[in-house]
């Protein structure tokens, strides 16, 4: 299923991109996102985090430019990646920062961060007792939900999700579906989840199945 043109969030035209001596993992790849909840959907191993750090303009791949919100990569980069929200999930980047310090710092130039949408996800989260807790202190899973709480109360169109629901409980499973619909209500919102596993909790807008093409 293809989103109209008046819904679409992110363009991507004539993308290509391969690791070195390595099949491509996209060769001439164009798709158009748009409102509601995308799954790039494959195996593990097949590229879907690769693809997401391309789409957040955090790895360099070739081709026509990417657009979100009709701001091009290529001509203006800082101004797209203020258009999307992606984090890592075992990034140990954040490792000497408090949890609170970490989501300032997810969310700086975010002038839409809904701070009300983030402390519902952190009581969902059960984050509250570790807000103050540097982030190499936390298990995989609260680290995990510390990035998630961050991406869905974010104000960004755009938000990348890799592998959400790994590593979580169930009850933040059940909170974590519950704030992508509360997402997704809105209008300009799309979220684009990497899985190997298909998706029933929440309506598609639309699949992308890896290998593309």
């Amino acid at each position: 299923m293809r989103p109209s043109p008046a819904s679409s969030l992110l363009q991507i035209e004539d993308l290509h991109f391969a690791y070195p001596d390595q099949p491509a993992l996209a060769n001439g790849w164009s798709a158009t996102i748009g409102e509601g909840v995308t799954l790039l959907y494959g195996d593990t191993g097949s590229g879907k985090s690769t693809l997401l750090r391309v789409l957040a303009g955090q790895q360099p791949a070739s081709g026509g430019p990417l657009r979100v919100a009709g701001v091009a990569l290529d001509a203006a980069p800082e101004a797209y990646r203020r258009q999307v929200f992606f984090c890592e999930p075992a990034s140990e980047a954040f490792d000497q920062l408090s949890v609170h310090a970490c989501t300032a710092l997810l969310g700086e130039g975010d002038a839409g961060f809904d701070e009300a949408e983030w402390q519902r996800l952190v009581e969902a989260f059960s984050l509250t007792p570790h807000l103050e807790k540097q982030m190499f202190m936390l298990s995989t899973g609260s680290r995990r939900k510390v990035g998630l709480a961050a991406a869905l109360a974010s104000g960004r169109p755009v938000v990348l999700l890799d592998d959400p629901v790994g590593a979580l409980d169930a009850r933040s499973i059940h909170g974590l579906w519950q704030a992508i619909e509360r997402r997704i209500a809105q209008q300009g919102r799309a979220v684009v989840v990497a899985s190997s596993e298909r998706i029933t909790q929440v309506p598609l807008a639309a699949c992308i199945e890896l290998p593309l093409g």
